[in-house]
């Protein structure tokens, strides 16, 4: 597989491949900003209908392909399933329970996951950068996931607190502060990423993720009517904006650039940048939300985005560190002895064996 970013001739292509990321993060903010007067699925459906709606109106103009066959609407519907819906509802959910800069460093562990699957199903490689990155990426991801009693009973008494209990308690421990329904959505969106490589095979990676936005977002619609009340009672002109802003450059543009890309380079290459998404989401989240870490939490977003950094730029990394260095013959005589005679370079002819 080429591992290279797909590469345009336009001036503004780097910023065309970090504007996702931008989007994705500043789009987290907008929406934690909106949930105290919606509701999580209400919300995730309106980031997912109105979206596809977009990208598959942009489709028509650009005269992208519709998907035909089978085949193709069954990879669609299973896209939407892993990434709309799944991707989506967790997000929103685990985003009710947690702040959006710490969420969105778990949503943004998705490389890690990404790179694991890239290996198994079209083998990309790992290494020994990888791997450090991957247990950098496990240990970060603890911190910011484990409730903070844990970490410290954990650290000065090498056990968990007597409090400490198994079975359902455990999961409702571990669900209710939110970061691992964020780490479910990464999953999901991680899954998602692999799955659109198999998509762009069947149908144009522009009218899919469209068709995977509508598709997903109309079962979000479906449990909301069942399961939440007063979804857009209490929305003002400025949740409205907001919502707006998460569909329209967070969902519509974002995901459009991002799948696009995805289709046509490097699953992990195309991470190598995801890192960002973390750091504008705390940034605006501090600005605008007033969030703030702790250090418990600041120790394990440096881990994670090392660990990130480490998956995604592993191959650089080892072309870097495994070129051997040239040593100048002079530096191996002594300082008094004459210079060494200059070799002469001999032609070498080689034949096929007959």
């Amino acid at each position: 597989m080429n591992s290279n970013l797909p590469q345009a001739k336009s001036p503004f292509a780097p910023l065309l491949l970090i504007s996702p990321f931008f989007f994705w993060g500043t789009a987290m903010v907008a929406m934690k900003g909106v949930i105290p007067n919606s509701t999580p699925l209400f919300m995730a459906g309106i980031r997912l209908v109105p979206a596809g709606l977009l990208v598959l109106l942009v489709g028509m103009i650009l005269r992208r392909p519709q998907p035909r066959g089978w085949q193709a609407w069954i990879w669609i519907c299973l896209f939407a399933l892993i990434d709309g819906a799944l991707f989506q509802g967790f997000l929103a959910e685990g985003l009710a329970r947690t702040g959006a800069g710490l969420g969105s460093v778990m949503i943004d562990s998705q490389p890690l996951a990404v790179a694991l699957m890239a290996l198994w199903f079209f083998g990309e490689k790992i290494g020994v950068w990888g791997w450090l990155g991957l247990a950098l990426g496990v240990a970060g991801i603890s911190l910011l996931g484990l409730p903070d009693e844990w970490i410290s009973s954990l650290w000065q008494n090498h056990a968990l607190p007597v409090s400490f209990q198994g079975g359902s308690d455990l999961l409702h421990n571990l669900f209710q502060n939110g970061q691992w329904l964020m780490l479910l959505a990464a999953l999901s969106m991680a899954v998602g990423t692999v799955v659109m490589r198999v998509v762009s095979r069947y149908a144009d990676p522009v009218t899919a993720t469209g068709w995977h936005m509508i598709v997903g977002g109309l079962p979000l619609f479906a449990l909301s009517s069942q399961f939440e009340v007063e979804q857009w009672i209490h929305l003002d002109a400025a949740n409205w904006l907001a919502m707006a802003y998460s569909t329209i450059f967070g969902s519509a543009i974002a995901y459009g650039l991002f799948f696009y890309f995805a289709a046509s380079g490097s699953l992990t290459s195309l991470s190598s940048l995801t890192f960002l998404t973390p750091v504008f989401a705390l940034l605006f989240g501090n600005l605008f939300l007033g969030e703030l870490l702790n250090s418990i939490q600041w120790f394990g977003v440096s881990i994670t985005l090392v660990s990130i950094y480490l998956v995604n730029q592993r191959e650089q990394l080892a072309a870097k560190f495994s070129r051997s260095p040239t040593i100048d013959a002079s530096l191996l005589q002594p300082a008094d002895s004459a210079p060494m005679p200059e070799l002469t370079q001999v032609p070498v002819r080689l034949t096929e064996p007959e």
